[in-house]
């Protein structure tokens, strides 16, 4: 991730579907899944990373999963996240 880039944090309740966008999205993408319910987005092009998605995000929270997959990625975010029941 380049350190001009903007993040973008979306959370959807109902879907309690968690997405982290970073910059601007390409003209062409393709997305894989990086384990089961967690999805990244990249840059066609560039190969470059643009989203991470995580399905069932409360659940995979109390996991620490966006933890291991950004530290997968090798992507640092100040980012710390707690889910309240």
């Amino acid at each position: 991730m380049k350190n001009q880039e903007t993040i973008d944090i979306y959370y959807d309740e109902p879907g309690d579907f968690l997405e982290i966008s970073f910059g601007v999205p390409p003209e062409r993408e393709y997305t894989e899944d990086v384990e089961p319910g967690v999805f990244v987005t990249r840059d066609r092009e560039t190969g470059d990373i643009k989203s991470i998605g995580i399905l069932n995000f409360k659940t995979r929270a109390k996991e620490a999963v966006l933890k291991k997959v950004l530290k997968q990625l090798d992507i640092s975010m100040p980012l710390d996240i707690s889910v309240s029941e």
